[in-house]
């Protein structure tokens, strides 16, 4: 158990420090950051929709797939609407309390606050899987560490590339991102001191994660995809979006 402690802290703070690969980004200037930001809004839509259909959903129904599932989907979907409902109601009780002051200042969108509650469920998650591996042996453990490592750099990138474009200047987006990475941490401690009770705790998270994933990518992030008008820069994030699918497919391969 001690064993498995150690190596669960080791594997999740390292993949929680893959958050701050987006400080690769910040010796850019704005104009290519913002057309790098439309590239990687377009991408993370990819990877979040392969991650839920190709990944969270086929993982939950390993032991085949019961109206459950269906039903932790759509609580998830209903959570994710809840929670934007209460961000939209706050944002805009906020924006009327400061008019004054906020005035001119740029208006942090909603779907980052959003993407970040999606990416921490995530990171949650994974914080456990890596836990309840490493408690079955270090090899497999080691293993699913990698996995997520490689799944996580171009989500990370993709997160970074949406929280740029909601509105957080890139300090704040690369603290937030971190922040929301550290939820696998808890994800890991939790899943070895909890073990009895963490294969019920699964059964749930996985396919109410892929519901939130599937209503980020649907609700908040093709639509921003559909505001660009140019032909040139909507094919570009159409392949951007396919690419992260590829990317999600590749990982089969891996994981």
């Amino acid at each position: 158990m001690a064993s498995a402690l150690v190596n669960t802290l080791v594997s999740v703070v390292i993949v929680s420090l893959i958050s701050l690969i987006g400080i690769s980004v910040l010796y850019f200037s704005k104009r290519k950051i913002k057309t790098f930001v439309v590239l990687l809004v377009g991408f993370s839509a990819g990877a979040l929709l392969g991650d839920a259909f190709l990944h969270l959903i086929p993982e939950a129904a390993k032991n085949g797939f019961v109206p459950a599932i269906s039903l932790y989907i759509l609580i998830g979907i209903l959570f994710a609407f809840i929670v934007e409902k209460v961000f939209h109601f706050g944002h805009h009780h906020h924006i009327e309390h400061h008019a004054k002051k906020s005035k001119g200042k740029k208006k942090i969108k909603v779907l980052g606050y959003m993407n970040l509650f999606g990416d921490g469920m995530h990171n949650f998650v994974d914080g456990i899987v890596i836990g309840a591996s490493y408690l079955i042996s270090f090899p497999v453990g080691f293993a699913t560490t990698i996995a997520v490592i490689f799944h996580e750099i171009p989500q990370e990138l993709g997160d970074f590339g949406v929280l740029l474009h909601a509105g957080f200047n890139r300090a704040k987006a690369l603290m937030f991102n971190f922040a929301s990475a550290t939820l696998a941490i808890l994800g890991g401690l939790l899943s070895v001191l909890l073990i009895g009770r963490i294969e019920g705790l699964l059964i749930f998270l996985i396919p109410f994660t892929a519901g939130n994933f599937i209503y980020i990518a649907a609700s908040n992030l093709i639509p921003e995809l559909q505001k660009e008008p140019a032909l040139k820069r909507s094919i570009m994030q159409l392949l951007a979006m396919i690419i992260g699918i590829i990317v999600m497919v590749a990982l089969l391969f891996i994981g």
